[in-house]
């Protein structure tokens, strides 16, 4: 009879989807509070070949990649498609999103009940920091396209490349 210690335990996976242009310090709370509860968490970075981002794809997985690097546990990856799709091809049972207000919730219930309906796919959600409970990519790319200071809102590596990006000739 095996012992419990004997039986390999199963992978526990998530997913924290998102466009992340840029990923912010809001986003990488999320990604680190489920990068503690899971063992795999992948960041799939949306691709929406109908909007112009300010950074491409592959720019947001390398800046992404190096804000979470330290956790050893993240996988960065894009994705098209139906978000249940991703999770089936990568066996991913959890979805897991912050909520920063009551309109989030609206929203990403509906998302979450389409979500297990289709695919039997879990969404959990979390409370976004209450510090960063404002912010969005949006405002950051708006803030930081008029000269304003993000720095505190995103990561060193994120506002260097807004700085780069934004600076005009």
């Amino acid at each position: 009879m095996n012992s419990p210690e004997s039986e390999e335990k199963p992978v526990r996976r998530a997913v924290c989807p998102g466009s992340f242009d840029p990923i912010t310090n809001g986003h990488l709370d999320i990604i680190a509070r489920a990068a503690r509860l899971y063992d795999v968490v992948h960041v799939a970075v949306m691709i929406n070949k109908s909007k112009q981002g300010l950074f491409t794809v592959e720019e947001r997985i390398e800046l992404i990649e190096a804000v979470t690097s330290e956790f050893g546990n993240v996988v960065v990856e894009s994705f098209h498609g139906l978000l249940v799709d991703f999770c089936k091809q990568r066996d991913i049972p959890a979805i897991v999103k912050g909520l920063r207000a009551v309109s989030d919730f609206d929203y990403e219930l509906q998302m979450a009940q389409m979500n297990i309906g289709l695919s039997g796919v879990e969404t959990l959600f979390v409370p976004t920091n209450p510090t960063y409970s404002f912010l969005s990519s949006s405002l950051v790319k708006e803030v930081a396209t008029w000269g304003g200071d993000v720095s505190h809102l995103v990561p060193p590596q994120v506002s260097a490349a807004l700085a780069k990006r934004l600076t005009r000739p």
